[in-house]
C-alpha cells in the first residue's frame, strides 16, 4: 500500500473510531430507560471490554518476551494501574452519573474541553507556558459551553448545574490521565499500558458497583445487549480503530479529525433520544468545537516545531474509552 493509500486509511480509521466513540452517551442514555443507574451500567460495560483488553495484554506482553525485551517493572505496572483508576474508572464514573442530569450532547461538549485542563494543569504544576492562542481558545470555548448551559438551565434548573458538574469532574480526571500516563507509557509500550490501565480499570468500575450501587446485577436482557454494545462499539472498536489510525497518519492529523465526536453524538441523540436542538445550541457548539479544535491544532504544531516527537506517547494519550 502506497503512503497516500495508506493516510487515507489511516483517516478513515481515525474517523471510524471517534464516531464510535460519540456512541457511548448514546447507549448510555438508552440504558437508563431501563430504569437502572449509573453504577451498574459502568460495571456491565467493563465487564464486557476487560477480557477483551486482557486478551490484548497477554498478546502485547508475548510480543514484548518475543522481542527479548524484560519483563516490565513493578512500578511501571502499578502506575499503570494508578493511570487506569484515575483516566478510566473516576473519570468515567463522573461521566456516566453526569448522563442521568444533562442530555447527550451537552455531556459530549463538555468532556470535551478535557484539552484545556491539561493546558491548565501544565501551567500550575509543570509551569508550562499558557500562550496567548491557547487563552483566546479556552476563552471562545468556554463561551460556547456558557451559551449551551444557559439555553439548557430553564428546563433542566438544577439538574443542568449538577450533571455539568459531574462532567467537568470526568474532563479533569481525564486530563491528568494525559499528563501522567507519559511516565509508564514508554516502559510499557501503549498497547501493553492501554491493556494494564482499562483491565484494572475493569475491576475498579465492577468494585464501584458492588460498594456504592448495592451489588444487584439483575438486568433486562435489552440492558444487558446495550451495556455489550457500549462495551463493544463505544469503547473495544474505537480503540484498536484511533490505534490503527495513529499507525498510519500523525497524532495531530487524528487530534482534529476527533473534532468529529461532538458532532456524531448531537446529531445521534438527536436522531435517536429525541433531544432538543435550537439555534443557541448550535452557536455555541460551534464555539467549543471551534475553540478547542483550534487550540488542539495550534498545540500540536507548537509541539512539532519545538520538541523531538514522541509518538508512542502520544499515541497512547489519543485513546479516549471514557
Amino acid at each position: 500500500m502506497n503512503s497516500t493509500a495508506s493516510r487515507a486509511v489511516g483517516y478513515a480509521c481515525a474517523a471510524t473510531g471517534a464516531a464510535f466513540f460519540s456512541t457511548k452517551a448514546i447507549f448510555v442514555k438508552l440504558a437508563f430507560a431501563e430504569q437502572v443507574d449509573a453504577s451498574l451500567m459502568l460495571a456491565y460495560r467493563m465487564l464486557f471490554a476487560t477480557p477483551v483488553f486482557v486478551a490484548i495484554g497477554v498478546w502485547a506482553y508475548a510480543q514484548r518476551r518475543a522481542k527479548g525485551l524484560p519483563p516490565p517493572d513493578a512500578s511501571s505496572i502499578i502506575w499503570a494501574v494508578l493511570v487506569g483508576f484515575l483516566g478510566y474508572y473516576v473519570a468515567s464514573a463522573f461521566d456516566f452519573a453526569g448522563l442521568q442530569y444533562i442530555n447527550a450532547g451537552l455531556e459530549r461538549l463538555v468532556l470535551f474541553t478535557y484539552p484545556l485542563f491539561v493546558m491548565f494543569i501544565g501551567a500550575a504544576l509543570y509551569r508550562q507556558p499558557i500562550t496567548a492562542f491557547g487563552v483566546a481558545a479556552a476563552l471562545v470555548t468556554y463561551a460556547g459551553l456558557a451559551i449551551v448551559f444557559i439555553t439548557d438551565l430553564p428546563t433542566g434548573g438544577h439538574n443542568t448545574v449538577i450533571g455539568m458538574l459531574l462532567v467537568l469532574g470526568a474532563a479533569i480526571s481525564f486530563a491528568w490521565h494525559q499528563i501522567l500516563a507519559k511516565r509508564c507509557i514508554v516502559p510499557l509500550g501503549p498497547v501493553l499500558f492501554t491493556s494494564i490501565a482499562l483491565s484494572s480499570a475493569g475491576l475498579f468500575c465492577v468494585a464501584h458497583h458492588l460498594i456504592f450501587g448495592g451489588g444487584n446485577f439483575a438486568a433486562s436482557p435489552r440492558f444487558l445487549w446495550l451495556s455489550f454494545g457500549c462495551a463493544m462499539v463505544a469503547t473495544v472498536l474505537p480503540t484498536f480503530l484511533i490505534n490503527a489510525g495513529l499507525s498510519r497518519t500523525s497524532p495531530q492529523a487524528v487530534s482534529m479529525i476527533a473534532t468529529l465526536s461532538p458532532i456524531v453524538t448531537i446529531g445521534l441523540a438527536i436522531q435517536l433520544l429525541g433531544e432538543p436542538f435550537t439555534l443557541p445550541d448550535a452557536i455555541g457548539s460551534a464555539l467549543v468545537l471551534a475553540g478547542v479544535g483550534v487550540f488542539t491544532w495550534g498545540d500540536s504544531r507548537n509541539k512539532t516545531r519545538s520538541a523531538t516527537p514522541e509518538p508512542e506517547v502520544t499515541s497512547a494519550a489519543e485513546i479516549r474509552p471514557t
